[in-house]
């Protein structure tokens, strides 16, 4: 379908897709659907659209089994901050490990760190080409850091309304992945790669949020109320 500028959401059409091959259907009854709920320009292709969608049923009424953005909560006065960490891997490893196994020398300077013998010479090529791409597509990039580990490293991410703000996060994931295919590198979201018995940082995805009342209100009696919710 030919647009004469950026298509707006409403534009784009249902795609129906093979749901067996991604394994959300059988292949007796494989039929889904691919609703867009978010579009964002793509940097890296002339007059490029990259598409959010839910995955629907074929009556395009009910929401896949697997489809659980499609119950969120969406309060846009409800605001989020993603601080998302991973490593960078290659051959098995993540960044800068020694080749054949073993481990750098401990943590304590990758933290935010600077030189070849910290970053190595292409992760920082990496995030902030990473970076770039995500502005280009309007998403909320906010800041990049070396982590606490070797080859590890975070973005942030700040977004209005839980969908809005999950829908970044996801793109921004996404375009990570998609960058680092040039680079020969994986990116390793796993909250603990290196395992659990070794003394070496593990990944999470700190979230800060606020409500419209913790804003204006606020009060240590309700921050502990919600708290204590939680």
């Amino acid at each position: 379908k030919e647009f004469s500028g950026f298509p707006t959401l409403k534009e784009l059409p249902i795609w129906g897709f093979d749901g067996s091959s991604t394994r959300q259907a059988e292949g007796k009854s494989s039929d889904c659907k691919l609703h867009p709920v978010a579009v964002y320009p793509d940097s890296t292709r002339k007059n490029g659209a990259l598409v959010m969608c839910e995955v629907y049923m074929p009556d395009d009424k009910t929401p896949h089994p697997s489809n659980s953005r499609a119950n969120i909560p969406d309060d846009p006065d409800a605001w989020f901050g993603f601080e998302q960490e991973y490593f960078l891997y290659k051959d098995g490893a993540p960044l800068g490990f020694p080749a054949g196994g073993g481990f750098p020398p401990p943590q304590g300077e990758y933290y935010t760190g600077v030189g070849f013998k910290n970053i190595g010479d292409i992760a920082r090529k990496i995030v902030e080409e990473h970076l770039d791409q995500c502005l280009d597509a309007g998403i909320n990039h906010e800041g990049i850091n070396a982590e606490v580990a070797k080859g590890q490293w975070e973005f942030q991410i700040f977004g209005k309304g839980s969908r809005n703000a999950a829908d970044q996060v996801w793109m921004a994931r996404y375009i990570m992945m998609r960058l680092c295919e040039k680079y020969g590198v994986d990116v390793n979201w796993h909250c603990k790669p290196l395992g659990k018995d070794v003394d070496w940082n593990g990944s999470g995805m700190h979230t800060n949020f606020s409500t419209k009342h913790l804003r204006e209100v606020g009060g240590q009696d309700y921050f502990e109320r919600l708290m204590a919710a939680f």
